[in-house]
């Protein structure tokens, strides 16, 4: 009796697993397909008014990361082909000596991008988080979003869920570390799972505050 009830328990342990690795393999597969039909190249992008850079780290010194280096220089290069007349630059800054906007700013303005095409959104934490604020805070009705190509299904799926219609460009400029590569692609699979619960039941509220619309005397 006790040898059935231990296996009666495992196969349902098992059965659970199993649904949980389902469902996280289709959130991943939904986004993918919802995004593919709306990922471009640049040179092949049709032309909208804002592009959105995603924060992807920093270095110690506060310098930007390769991929967060890759993400800037795709979408200055949107800007000079362009495709985008403004560049909004969102990312996290809750620490002093923690600014990703500020970061893709002084990297912006090296590679050539004048100041007066690029806004900063320093609550930016998380991709929910630029979506939400992009629509609500910059007033943002269309965009391309920039960013690497694991994390672009994601970013698109939310930004178009929360009443943003976006495309995005991949920004993948280089050939990264394959150890790094497997962790973002693995660590996307339970992101991507709690950005569909996020945007379809809970959708939470991000930090807010006044609106800033970055084209405040014409509608978008």
């Amino acid at each position: 009796m006790f040898k059935k009830g231990i296996y009666i328990l495992s196969q349902a342990i098992l059965a659970i697993l199993a649904a949980g690795s389902l469902l996280l393999v289709l959130a991943r597969l939904v986004t993918a397909i919802f995004a593919w039909p709306r990922t471009y190249r640049v040179e092949s992008a049709p032309a909208q008014r804002v592009a959105i850079v995603f924060g992807a780290g920093l270095w110690r010194d506060g310098s930007p990361t390769p991929v967060l280096r890759d993400r800037v220089a795709t979408a200055a290069e949107l800007y000079f082909s362009g495709k985008v007349q403004k560049i909004l630059m969102s990312g996290d800054n809750r620490f002093v000596y923690y600014n990703e906007p500020g970061a893709m700013h002084t990297y912006a303005r090296e590679l050539g991008v004048p100041g007066e095409a690029i806004v900063l959104d320093y609550a930016g934490r998380r991709t929910y988080d630029t979506c939400y604020r992009a629509r609500q805070i910059f007033g943002i009705k269309q965009a391309i979003l920039v960013t690497q190509g694991f994390h672009l299904p994601r970013a698109i799926y939310t930004c178009n869920q929360l009443g943003l219609p976006a495309i995005g460009v991949p920004s993948d400029l280089r050939a990264y570390r394959r150890s790094a590569e497997l962790y973002w692609n693995l660590r996307e699979i339970p992101a991507t799972l709690v950005a569909l619960w996020e945007v379809h039941i809970t959708q939470p509220l991000p930090v807010l505050g006044e609106p800033e619309p970055i084209f405040p005397l014409e509608a978008q």
